[in-house]
């Protein structure tokens, strides 16, 4: 059984996959309270689907990018978990995530974009051909420097729709898409650690200066 989890967003998403299909698909009821919810949600999407954490035999998550103290607290979960059960843990873009989405769903058509929400007026964005291959990105930056007249798939069309004016769905990564992605190897497996593209807001203080 494959368990998939994504805290790139404000809502975090677990799934579980039985190498057939997803099994159980969650999401989190209350924005930015990652650290809260995980756990709680990975057992009881546990609960429903009657297994035990011993059942796992592998784990995926999502890498981002996002926002760091998310990113940090879904990473750690899965690899946590995946030391102290022995599988292999998986990491994947989350961007990617979404395009195989909108591919499979038939919510773009030629090449699209997918754009999601980093915060401070600016957004995640990365291209792809009409099979959902990423071709470029991810990078950050303001709306109207990545305006496209593409479809563009992910919640940065909705938050800012005079750059890209073309919206479609699905807006947040799926964990259910994450584990689908991971079973049939629809994207580029990585190593999970999370990819922020820019230095987390809490930086570490610099050392207090001399007192001459």
């Amino acid at each position: 059984m494959l368990l998939a989890l994504d805290s790139a967003t404000p809502l975090v998403t677990v799934a579980l996959h039985d190498g057939a299909d997803v099994v159980v698909e969650l999401v989190a009821e209350r924005p930015m309270k990652h650290a809260e919810q995980l756990a709680p949600l990975i057992d009881r999407a546990m609960s429903e689907a009657g297994i035990v954490r011993q059942d796992l035999t592998a784990i995926a998550a999502g890498v981002g990018p996002g926002p760091f103290t998310g990113l940090r607290v879904g990473l750690v979960t899965a690899r946590t978990l995946g030391f102290v059960l022995d599988v292999p843990v998986y990491g994947v873009c989350s961007l990617d995530v979404l395009a195989v989405e909108a591919v499979d769903t038939g919510a773009v058509s030629g090449a699209f974009v997918v754009a999601t929400d980093a915060r401070r007026k600016e957004v995640y964005l990365a291209r792809y051909d009409a099979e959902g291959v990423r071709l470029d990105g991810p990078v950050v930056g303001r709306p109207a420097d990545l305006a496209t007249g593409d479809w563009v798939v992910g919640q940065g069309g909705e938050l800012y729709p005079e750059a890209f004016p073309r919206r479609t769905g699905p807006a947040a990564p799926s964990a259910g898409w994450l584990a689908r992605v991971v079973t049939d190897e629809r994207a580029e497996l990585c190593d999970p650690e999370p990819l922020y593209l820019r230095r987390p807001d809490a930086a570490t203080p610099h050392a207090p200066k001399r007192v001459s």
